[in-house]
């Protein structure tokens, strides 16, 4: 498979119409603006900023990029041990069950696009996103930074949506959010690909709190 290709099969597994149903999920987002955190443009670019900075170029994108090397070598204990201590990382239960229901939805299309060894992880309990997008990426000849590039869009493009739909913003204020948070994403892989194995890790308080009350909000669009 050529460079070219590899990119179109990016965009394919980065974009939103991708049927594993992102779009329900806000990542506590919702809670943050029913609570008053976030209520303009600046809030929520910061909001988002924040969870990049301290949860995904820490953690997610990390052990991502491991993933991606584990599956290359067909280690699959290596795969099953980083799978399982992304999930241990995610500090509330609805947000285990999103990564969960996300990375066992993607299975579901990767076996119906006959992506070798997807068909295994549509039922298991270890399963997450960032799992089988890495499983795509090595089937695809995705490069690992690459993957990690899409991966983080994917997440930024989900929260920006969900920050138009909550605050509400306009058309306008999503996409110069998308704007100039998207700039930082090759310099944030970059860093992520430089942490060792006892780097990893990071917490977002806000985020844990956000999403331990959206579990119990009475009134809620989203899944998380």
């Amino acid at each position: 498979m050529g460079p070219d290709l590899a990119l179109i099969r990016l965009l394919q597994l980065a974009s939103p119409a991708l049927p594993i149903g992102m779009y329900s999920y806000s990542q506590g987002m919702e809670r943050a603006v029913d609570d008053g955190w976030i209520f303009n443009e600046a809030g929520a670019g910061e909001w988002i900023a924040g969870l990049m900075e301290r949860g995904q170029v820490r953690l997610d994108v990390p052990v991502l990029l491991r993933l991606h090397a584990a599956w290359s070598d067909g280690d699959l204990d290596a795969v099953e041990r980083w799978s399982r201590t992304l999930l241990a990382f995610r500090e509330t239960a609805e947000l285990r069950a999103e990564d969960r229901q996300t990375g066992q939805a993607l299975a579901r299309v990767l076996e119906a696009l006959a992506v070798g060894q997807a068909g295994e992880w549509i039922r298991s309990p270890a399963a997450t996103f960032a799992t089988l997008c890495s499983l795509a990426a090595v089937e695809w000849a995705i490069p690992a930074r690459q993957a990690a590039q899409g991966y983080l869009w994917s997440w930024l493009e989900n929260q920006v949506l969900c920050a138009v739909k909550l605050v509400p913003l306009g058309q306008a204020a999503g996409q110069r959010l998308l704007r100039d948070l998207a700039s930082e994403i090759p310099n944030l892989v970059e860093r992520s690909a430089e942490l060792d194995d006892g780097q990893i890790g990071g917490s977002a308080f806000g985020l844990a709190l956000a999403s331990s009350r959206h579990e119990m909000q009475y009134s809620r669009l989203f899944r998380s």
